[in-house]
């Protein structure tokens, strides 16, 4: 069973930082691109970075380009997301979720059940 477990979201005041970790089983996480997605409150999902399996190549949306670092550890399974210079826009669930198939990103076939990041004062 492939699992996606997000954590270490919560409370963060403007202008702060927060690391999100993924932790994946029920597959071989190192060959595997990974993704970042969030989705604010009553609004629709915005991708946010992806990783490429074996952590050499990394995307970002312009939105948060400069600001958030996606890495990964491949001999902990573990998926990270370095959130620096928090805005409040920045709030909104993250989620977690993985690529496929193996070698390809063709759709994300499988996601976390996210974590909540909340921005403010």
């Amino acid at each position: 069973e492939v699992q996606l477990v997000e954590s270490g979201g919560g409370l963060v005041q403007p202008g702060g930082s927060l690391r999100l970790s993924c932790a994946a089983s029920g597959f071989t996480f190192s060959s595997y691109s990974m993704n970042w997605v969030r989705q604010a409150p009553g609004k629709g999902p915005e991708w946010v970075s992806a990783i490429n399996s074996g952590g050499s190549t990394t995307y970002w949306s312009g939105s948060v380009k400069g600001r958030f670092t996606i890495s990964r550890d491949n001999d902990k399974n573990t998926l990270y997301l370095q959130m620096n210079s928090l805005k409040p826009e920045d709030t909104a669930v993250y989620y977690c979720a993985k690529c496929g198939p193996e070698s390809y990103c063709d759709a994300l076939d499988a996601w976390g059940q996210g974590a909540l990041v909340t921005v403010s004062s």
